[in-house]
């Protein structure tokens, strides 16, 4: 799936993204916090997604009632 693919490239580089936010000495910790913040949000759905595709694509829908892949999410 080229999804998967995409979606991994996008996690690494929210991955990236937050590692510079960590090691940036000129930032105070609230202002980290703040521009973390949608980061980690954006990254919980990257990964979410990610799973998602996964459970797919191991288990691919076998009736014609369509995908349930959200009824068995662990939360």
């Amino acid at each position: 799936m080229v999804s998967l693919t995409h979606l991994e490239a996008a996690l690494a580089a929210v991955d990236v993204e937050v590692k510079a936010l960590l090691y940036n000495q000129s930032l105070s910790l609230s202002e980290k916090d703040e521009k973390m913040l949608p980061l980690l949000r954006e990254s919980k759905v990257l990964k979410q997604a990610h799973e998602d595709l996964c459970y797919l694509r191991d288990n691919p829908p076998s009736s014609l009632t369509g995908c349930k892949a959200g009824s068995y999410r662990e939360e």
